[in-house]
């Protein structure tokens, strides 16, 4: 009766102490917040990009069909409004950007060919031009973004996994073709823009996801490689595929997606130290092929896909508070 005893006592001392790590592994830095939904139909596969205080989110598949049709989210009155549909065929996987407040959609899949057309979109007179055609292979599931006054899209999938990059100069709607990505070729991956400089990491390649991590520095016009999303000496899992990216107050950061099975872990990248610091984990539902947007140093994700849903849900990320289960 005392060894019995005694090996219970044993037995719940293990299981307090294995309670006890998983309260300390769990992770409370920072706060996840659901915003109004989107007023579209669901999707995975939008675009977006930002002008003004404003966002604009369009296309993508809603399981059924492709998607043409556009909104614009205002964070500070917390509503959408439908804007003129984009005007090219409907599509999912385009990339989208900015420059002097104006946006650029381009490529994607239509369901039965990758595509490779571009259209620029005036704010101001709610209107869609067709400019130059991307100058790379059509392709779908690439990354773009703008970098002090330039467009840039790289990586992506056309039949063959990708790692070119094309600069786009909307003075003369011209492209041209940069320095390669580096590292590995790939599609789905995710990037993000810290002051002028893009990072560029994660994503597919023949069924293998890629953990190297590369800066694109604008000015010197080439490519840096970082710390792995997979180190060992910092015991990182950061790596996936479908995920998105955004940066605030100097720090980046990675979330959703998927590898094996649908990841909502949540990290911070600090580009003074090449660290990254796990944050609280998306509230939301495990997904992937969703958005994310920064205006006015206020961070969303929105959308996406997880299993047969398509999601319209939007959230924003609030890095400098503790978790708040209730909000």
């Amino acid at each position: 009766e005392v060894l019995k005893n005694s090996i219970a006592i044993v037995f719940l001392a293990f299981l307090l102490g294995a309670c006890s790590d998983d309260e300390e592994e769990t992770v409370e830095d920072g706060n996840w917040i659901r915003r109004s939904s989107f007023e579209g139909v669901g999707r995975s596969g939008a675009v977006s990009f930002v002008s003004g205080d404003k966002v604009y989110v369009g296309l993508g598949f809603d399981g059924d069909d492709y998607l043409s049709d556009f909104w614009s989210y205002s964070p500070e009155e917390n509503f959408w409004v439908r804007v003129s549909d984009f005007p090219g065929l409907s599509r999912s996987g385009a990339v989208g950007f900015e420059i002097d407040g104006k946006g650029y959609i381009g490529t994607g899949y239509d369901g039965d060919i990758e595509l490779s057309d571009f259209w620029e979109y005036d704010v101001s007179s709610d209107s869609w031009t067709q400019i130059t055609d991307f100058g790379g292979s059509a392709r779908y599931q690439a990354v773009g973004f703008s970098v002090d006054g330039y467009g840039y899209v790289g990586t992506g999938y056309d039949g063959n996994y990708l790692k070119d990059f094309w600069k786009f100069d909307s003075s003369n709607g011209q492209w041209e073709q940069i320095v390669s990505l580096k590292g590995e070729k790939r599609k789905d991956a995710m990037c993000f823009v810290i002051d002028d400089h893009a990072y560029v990491g994660t994503g597919t390649n023949n069924g293998l996801h890629e953990t190297d991590f590369w800066e694109f520095d604008a000015t010197m016009t080439d490519w840096y490689q970082l710390i792995d999303l997979d180190d060992e000496d910092e015991e990182y899992d950061i790596y996936r595929a479908g995920s998105v990216g955004f940066s605030q107050n100097g720090k980046g950061y990675i979330t959703v997606g998927s590898y094996g099975s649908y990841v909502n872990s949540t990290w911070e990248y600090n580009p003074s130290t090449d660290l990254w610091t796990e944050k609280t984990a998306f509230e939301g539902a495990g997904r992937t092929g969703a958005i994310s947007f920064t205006i006015n140093g206020r961070s969303f994700v929105a959308l996406g896909q997880g299993g047969s849903n398509r999601y319209d849900d939007v959230w924003e990320f609030d890095p400098d508070h503790i978790l708040d289960e209730d909000d």
